[in-house]
């Protein structure tokens, strides 16, 4: 990976800016985003609104997805396909989602060089700073052929 994926992705989706998501960790396949806990991104119960778990949960999926495949950009754009997101426990505090490639990443450039439209799945985990798990995604990316 040539450039700095936490950087591009705050650069490039204004909303994660927004929820002042930073990115601790970006490899290969894998990254580990956080949320601040901030009063106006609470809930009626006092922890992180769902949407704003969801948001962090799909920004780290962005990032793991673009760790892997951001050499793939001049010929493909990646867009999410789906999501499914359980959440478990209520969260108190801040938020750290660790995500994860699902899959191989050679299965997934073979199909762009056949020319198909490949898809994959990300998984997610969401979890507070004491470690205790409140949410699980899984978010399924494409990438589209540049036409």
């Amino acid at each position: 990976m040539t450039f700095d994926v936490g950087a591009f992705m705050l650069q490039s989706v204004p909303f994660a800016r927004t929820l002042d998501i930073s990115f601790d960790k970006v490899e290969p396949g894998f990254a580990v985003a956080r949320m601040p806990d901030r009063p106006d991104l609470h809930n009626h119960v006092g922890g992180p609104h769902a949407g704003a778990l969801f948001s962090l949960a799909e920004s780290a999926s962005g990032a793991a997805m673009l760790s892997a495949f951001g050499d793939q950009l001049s010929r493909a754009t990646p867009l999410a396909a789906n999501a499914a997101i359980r959440y478990v426990k209520l969260a108190m505090g801040e938020a750290v989602a660790e995500a994860r490639l699902v899959g191989s990443r050679e299965e997934v450039v073979a199909k762009l060089d056949a020319g198909e439209r490949p898809e994959f799945e990300v998984a997610v985990e969401i979890r507070t700073t004491d470690g205790t798990l409140v949410s699980e995604m899984t978010v399924v990316w494409t990438l589209r052929l540049n036409r």
